[in-house]
């Protein structure tokens, strides 16, 4: 991808080597192991939103959930909701020589990613509320609760904040095989896209239907979580516009998608599947929803929630 080098967001939290305290309280809304199949979509949960997207056609966008984590923990990957005290000396590419290089590649992107939905949003008359991106090293302390470099990258709907540890790009590239910085762009992507959710009242639309449907709640995780893939690819697509994409970035992307989701997570960490346990989706499903926001540059082909998986 090609980005400048050399800028600094206003919107970046620098919180490396400031130790927020871990282990204690989970994020909040845990999705409970219990799910429902497919067909969750038929929930009447359908928000209309006069939102512009970057092809210029309006949303109708629909769903919606908590917050969200984009669904890889590097200590324990199947424990995708609740954070895991860091271990002494753990963290992410503190003092590494490419760390430096990581913080302003994040910090591009993160700013891109919200310029481009920020346009959207003057387009159809609504205000963009800005979002931070704080990337830390082995612990921080949330309004969502304490977390660890274990956790992986999040967004934490209560103080409206991406948390990032940096050296989820190293476990990205050699624990998951999802090397690139496009790989990484999609991750940053993905979490904003949680942003725009909160932003548009579907994440409180299906945090209270989940409340009164427990059942359901999986379910709703992962429509959420596959709107945010596909909210990712709708920034994608733009960058390909704008000829900024470099050989290669769109199947970084893409990898990424596939690296992540739940059944081969599941497969490698347990050796076995347990689909009612999702909450973010299959590699199949992550990488078609990219693909769908990707090639349509149309956000109201972000429609998880309308009966289909």
């Amino acid at each position: 991808m090609r980005w400048r080098r050399g800028e600094r967001s206003g919107d970046v939290i620098d919180a490396r080597g400031s130790g927020g305290g871990a282990g204690g309280g989970g994020l909040p809304f845990p999705m409970p192991t219990s799910g429902v199949g497919r067909g969750g979509g038929c929930l009447g949960l359908v928000l209309v939103i006069a939102l512009v997207a970057f092809g210029g056609q309006q949303v109708v966008s629909s769903g919606g959930g908590d917050g969200g984590g984009f669904g890889a923990q590097v200590d324990d990957p199947l424990d995708s909701v609740r954070p895991t005290p860091a271990a002494p000396g753990s963290g992410g590419l503190q003092g590494a020589p490419s760390e430096d290089e990581a913080f302003e590649f994040s910090s591009y992107v993160f700013d891109d990613v919200q310029r481009s939905w920020q346009e959207a949003f003057a387009k159809a008359g609504k205000q963009y509320r800005h979002a931070k991106l704080v990337i830390f090293s082995r612990a921080v302390n949330t309004a969502c609760g304490p977390a660890s470099a274990a956790t992986g990258p999040f967004y934490c709907p209560t103080d409206e904040r991406v948390y990032l540890d940096l050296g989820f790009f190293a476990e990205l590239r050699s624990r998951f095989g999802a090397p690139g910085d496009f790989a990484q762009a999609y991750v940053i992507a993905h979490e904003v896209g949680h942003h725009v959710q909160r932003l548009l009242g579907i994440e409180e639309e299906v945090r209270q239907r989940s409340r009164q449907r427990p059942d359901q709640a999986n379910a709703l995780s992962v429509r959420l979580e596959l709107q945010a893939d596909c909210l990712a690819g709708v920034w994608a697509h733009g960058v390909y516009q704008r000829k900024d994409l470099e050989p290669g970035d769109t199947e970084e992307a893409l990898g990424a998608a596939a690296a992540v989701g739940d059944d081969r997570i599941q497969q490698a960490a347990q050796g076995r599947i347990s689909p009612e346990t999702f909450t973010h989706g299959s590699s199949e499903q992550r990488t078609r929803w990219f693909r769908t926001g990707f090639d349509s540059g149309d956000a109201n082909r972000c429609d998880t929630f309308s009966g289909v998986d």
